[in-house]
């Protein structure tokens, strides 16, 4: 009986044995310090919070701290500002000068020739007579006194036919035994390919039986050519006034914007068109195509636009305190020259005409001035700044970062856009 009691004691002893040893494995380590010390795994816990608190703490400050950093880095400033603006109209009669030195209102003359080609349609077929053309050196060997001819002077040619001057000359007197010569154009008594001819020498009709018949000769300057007498397609009346003047505002404007200098205007009136030469060729081949060719000089007077703004600011804005101004729209202004009819432009020293219409005085912006006045202030102080402006009208400053209150204290970080109009 104790033997069995024995027994069932070391059973006893060996499952409480197994029964701890399986608690102790299955049991987590944290789990374990929580059964065998309580007290303690809170104190940690509570460490471990604050530890973690104090980084975060750390990283938000660090997060301000480079914020701050970074906005002054990129701090800007835009200004955009309305300038004064007025319109002043127009209808003065003025005086100007063709002498850049002068204290009135100076002009210059500019001059410049060119041509034009259009090729058009010959769709009519008439009886069609043309004289034949060419240059002649007229020579003067009589004395040292100048001789005038007058327009259509008639000349022999060494071929025994007749041609006539296109316009009056002077011809020049000798000069010790160097004899005066000019050139003139000159074109065939008669139509006909008969007077075409190769170079030629000519005596001048009107002098026969006197002592400058021989005195007073020419020389052909090239062939003459172009002589025709028959029937030959020809352009219409209306296309040929059609494409003349098409051509006249084609050359015009060509030769205007050639005339034009940066800083100067040129009005619309202002610009003069000679047509020195104008040639409709006539066509006996059959070809339908005919190239109408003009040439012309461009007599133009030149304003500098500075000098001509002030002109007209000072006299019709009052208290203009001299700053500095100009038209938007100067060349929109209407010119028109008095007595222009009644003198010639080329020798032109002084003129009167009159400018007229609406000019949109703009004043200009100093930007590296405001600029520069602007460096480092506070936002608050932007109106007390503008105070000394004006010619401005409004402005808005905006600065970024938005929270930023101060403007940057480098001009490179400061842009201003002046509202111009266009």
């Amino acid at each position: 009986m104790a033997k069995k009691l024995l027994q069932d004691m070391v059973k006893i002893r060996s499952v409480n044995y197994d029964m701890k040893v399986a608690l102790k494995k299955d049991i987590p380590q944290q789990s374990k310090i929580l059964i065998k010390n309580p007290i303690q795994n809170i104190t940690n816990k509570k460490r471990g919070n604050s530890a973690r608190y104090a980084l975060w703490l750390v990283a938000v400050t660090s997060i301000a701290v480079f914020a701050f950093a970074l906005s002054h880095l990129f701090l800007k400033a835009t200004v955009n500002v309305d300038p004064k603006i007025e319109d002043v109209v127009l209808n003065d009669n003025m005086f100007a000068t063709k002498d850049a030195n002068t204290s009135n209102l100076p002009f210059d003359l500019v001059v410049i020739s060119g041509e034009e080609t259009k090729t058009v349609q010959a769709t009519e077929e008439k009886d069609i007579s043309i004289s034949s053309k060419g240059k002649v050196l007229i020579y003067n060997n009589f004395g040292s006194s100048s001789q005038r001819l007058d327009i259509d002077t008639r000349l022999e040619g060494s071929n025994g036919k007749i041609y006539k001057t296109k316009k009056a000359i002077v011809v020049p007197g000798k000069v010790g035994d160097i004899p005066g010569k000019i050139e003139v154009e000159v074109y065939a008594s008669k139509a006909g390919a008969e007077y075409d001819s190769a170079p030629l020498d000519f005596t001048i009709v009107g002098f026969k039986g006197t002592a400058k018949y021989t005195k007073f000769y020419g020389r052909g300057v090239g062939d003459i050519t172009g002589g025709f007498k028959g029937k030959s397609l020809v352009v219409s009346d209306a296309v040929l006034k059609n494409t003349i003047a098409e051509l006249k505002e084609s050359l015009q404007m060509k030769l205007s914007q050639k005339a034009i200098a940066p800083g100067f205007v040129l009005f619309k009136n202002a610009a003069f068109l000679n047509i020195d030469e104008q040639n409709v060729p006539f066509n006996t081949t059959g070809d339908k195509n005919v190239p109408i060719t003009i040439k012309g000089t461009l007599y133009g007077f030149l304003f500098n636009e500075d000098k001509l703004t002030s002109n007209i600011v000072k006299n019709k804005i009052e208290e203009y305190d001299g700053s500095t101004v100009y038209m938007s729209n100067i060349e929109d202004l209407n010119f028109s020259l008095s007595n222009k009819e009644n003198i010639s432009i080329k020798d032109l020293q002084n003129i009167n005409f009159n400018l007229s219409g609406t000019a949109k005085i703009i004043w200009k912006l100093d930007e590296n001035k405001l600029i520069t006045d602007l460096l480092g202030k506070s936002k608050g102080d932007f109106n007390q700044v503008l105070l000394n402006y004006p010619n401005i009208v409004s402005a808005q400053l905006i600065i970024s970062p938005f929270w930023k209150t101060s403007i940057p204290d480098k001009s490179k970080d400061i842009k201003v856009i002046v509202n111009y109009p266009k």
